[in-house]
């Protein structure tokens, strides 16, 4: 007996170490331009042109569309020879939805450096491109700046509330205020967006995105205002940033790959979302997903999985919660394969494969006496679930955790109690 003891501790330390060692930076897909450079750094490079948008027309009052302007400010930037800079000076800019497309000519990265303050069009049915701004086709890219971009989306936030639902019982996704797509090697550092449309910032189809010191915010009621969105991208490293919003702080769905998340300040929110996975048909797998340093205050969730029962394969793994401070927050770990299904769920199962998720030293407060809700697909369960150094309180109240279809690894000093 005293032998097992010790084989079950010994396998016990190495899952606590593997979990330990997991929290890393991903690796960098391809060439990394950034590398072994201070990006937080900015100077102007040797022959670098600097395109002012006041020199083609942009008038800083706030009420003159400058979008023109800047279309041609940007034609200039992306087709001169040598390093290039958009310059946005101090002021109020309105712009409608506009392409910032590359490939360009000039040396990259191309800087855009935004001081002023740039107010998205309010008029919804100017927006056929999507979304607000949008940065497609680069290899090296800088937006910087410390200015702010303000979707300026109560209006269409209305609408949201009000629309009818598609074939898939969605409604159509409001313009996001800055969209990121088919790009690598691109810096977003020291900016602000708020009041967006649809989501802040949204990635897809993109490698090697740093995303730094941003501030986002929107009223806790702005329905569908995720912070930073992310689909189809690999290596993503996220630090730094401070997110207020309607929705969640952060949201990654189908296809992304190596994931980095530091010293995120989320609340108000919906916290932090991995999906949710399975609803399309052919997702990409979501895997390398880091999470660590953060604090999560008055947000509605916390760390999130979750899956759509009754929808299409999908597969979710390698993922680590480490570090996580909590205030008053409602659901603070879950796992959901039962997403948006009534309590005494009647569907079939989810057909998404979720495996070696790890969340370590969170510690807090909840405003739910269910502190750890684990509910996996009854086809698959959940596998290499670990639990690890919990101490989240409700009150004077003892919080309790649920498991179902998974016999998760707790180990540590924990806070609630491992499932029965």
């Amino acid at each position: 007996m005293a032998i097992a003891k010790s084989v079950v501790l010994i396998l016990l330390f190495a899952v606590v170490c593997s979990v330990d060692g997991a929290v890393k930076r991903p690796r960098i897909v391809g060439p990394d331009m950034f590398k072994n450079k201070n990006v937080a750094k900015d100077k102007l490079l040797p022959g670098e042109q600097i395109f002012n948008v006041m020199d083609f027309g942009a008038k800083a009052n706030g009420k003159f569309d400058c979008t023109q302007a800047f279309m041609d400010a940007w034609q200039k930037v992306c087709h001169t020879t040598g390093p290039a800079r958009l310059f946005v000076p101090e002021g109020r800019f309105l712009i409608s939805s506009m392409y910032f497309s590359g490939p360009c000519t000039a040396q990259p990265p191309i800087t855009i450096q935004v001081k002023g303050y740039v107010m998205a069009t309010t008029d919804i049915s100017e927006y056929e491109n999507g979304d607000w701004l949008i940065f497609q086709k680069h290899n090296g890219l800088k937006i910087i700046g410390g200015g702010t971009f303000d979707g300026q989306g109560k209006q269409s936030w209305e609408y949201s509330e009000k629309c009818e639902s598609g074939d898939d019982g969605a409604c159509a996704r409001n313009p996001s205020s800055l969209f990121f797509s088919d790009s690598s090697n691109v810096v977003v550092q020291g900016i602000r967006t708020a009041n967006p449309k649809g989501f802040h910032i949204f990635v897809t189809k993109c490698t090697n995105i740093r995303l730094r010191k941003l501030k986002l915010v929107a009223p806790e009621t702005s329905p569908n205002t995720d912070g930073i969105h992310v689909s189809h991208s690999d290596t993503v490293i996220m630090s730094r940033n401070t997110i207020a919003t309607g929705d969640d702080c952060i949201s990654m769905i189908q296809g992304v790959k190596n994931v980095f998340i530091n010293r995120l300040k989320c609340g108000p929110g919906h916290g932090i979302s991995i999906g949710s996975l399975g609803k399309y048909e052919d997702e990409d797998e979501v895997r390398g997903i880091r999470i660590q340093n953060c604090s999560l205050i008055n947000t509605t969730n916390g760390l999130r999985v979750k899956a759509w029962p009754d929808r299409y394969p999908g597969a979710a793994s390698d993922i680590s919660f480490t570090n996580i401070d909590m205030e008053n927050v409602k659901n603070p770990i879950i796992i959901d394969q039962e997403y948006e299904c009534d309590p005494d769920c009647k569907k079939k199962p989810s057909l998404v494969k979720i495996q070696n998720v790890h969340f370590q030293n969170v510690k807090g407060t909840t405003t739910s006496p269910l502190a750890v809700d684990l509910r996996c697909s009854k086809l698959f369960g959940c596998q290499g679930v670990t639990v690890r150094d919990i101490d989240l309180k409700f009150g004077d109240a003892p919080t309790t955790a649920r498991c179902v279809n998974t016999q998760p690894l707790f180990a540590g000093l924990l806070m609630p109690p491992p499932c029965a």
